[in-house]
């Protein structure tokens, strides 16, 4: 497994950092953590997908994002006065997966053993705003349309194996949760996609048939 967060660390750091994880399974459905529970860990994705959800105001739940295998969730943990933050999304298992979890304290450890180590909190903390950055750059300047086919292009790549149709098996709520529309809109940018023979609808799934199309219809 590729670990992008670690790359900027030696090979001898990057062993110790996986050496002193410990490994956690999920089964579908089961949550990693709760929105709201204290911050005391990182989880690195080791199998499977997970998403990440918060509260609305209406009480619902709205998915942010779906992470796969070498990806990562809560470095805020790691950051000085961690006891005292708080989780700010629920993480949950969208199939049977596993993480590697460091835990707050064990991290400080390696940091006295190691300062180097350190270096991932600057890490950590430019790839969120970069992200961040660059979400919000999309939903301010992006129409929905171009969302959804950018959107859909990623997650083909995350579920799709090198597969030439890649199954997307998330629902169209969940879509539109992702790309900041409504299930209606959202609905009807597929059915369009649909009858361009670009994607095919099933129940709780999206299929891919053309790659390529959609790849030119997101401007990518």
């Amino acid at each position: 497994m590729d670990w992008p967060l670690l790359e900027p660390l030696p090979e001898n750091d990057r062993r110790a950092v996986l050496a002193a994880a410990r490994r956690r399974k999920y089964g579908k459905g089961e949550i990693v953590f709760h929105e709201g529970d204290p911050a005391d860990s990182l989880h690195l994705v080791l199998s499977g997908h997970l998403a990440i959800q918060v509260s609305t105001p209406d009480g619902e739940r709205a998915t942010l994002n779906v992470l796969s295998p070498g990806a990562h969730v809560g470095e805020l943990a790691l950051l000085p006065g961690a006891p005292a933050h708080q989780r700010s999304a629920s993480v949950v298992a969208l199939e049977p997966a596993e993480t590697l979890v460091l835990s707050t304290a064990v991290f400080r450890e390696l940091c006295e053993q190691n300062p180097q180590i350190e270096r991932l909190l600057v890490e950590l903390m430019a790839a969120r705003i970069r992200e961040l950055s660059a979400r919000l750059v999309e939903a301010l300047y992006t129409g929905l349309d171009r969302r959804l086919y950018r959107c859909l292009l990623s997650l083909a790549e995350v579920y799709g194996s090198g597969s030439a149709n890649p199954v997307i098996p998330l629902t169209q709520e969940q879509l539109a949760d992702l790309v900041g529309g409504t299930r209606p809109s959202v609905n009807q940018i597929l059915q369009r996609l649909l009858d361009q023979h670009v994607i095919d609808l099933g129940r709780g799934k999206v299929t891919v048939l053309d790659l390529a199309a959609l790849r030119r219809k997101s401007g990518d």
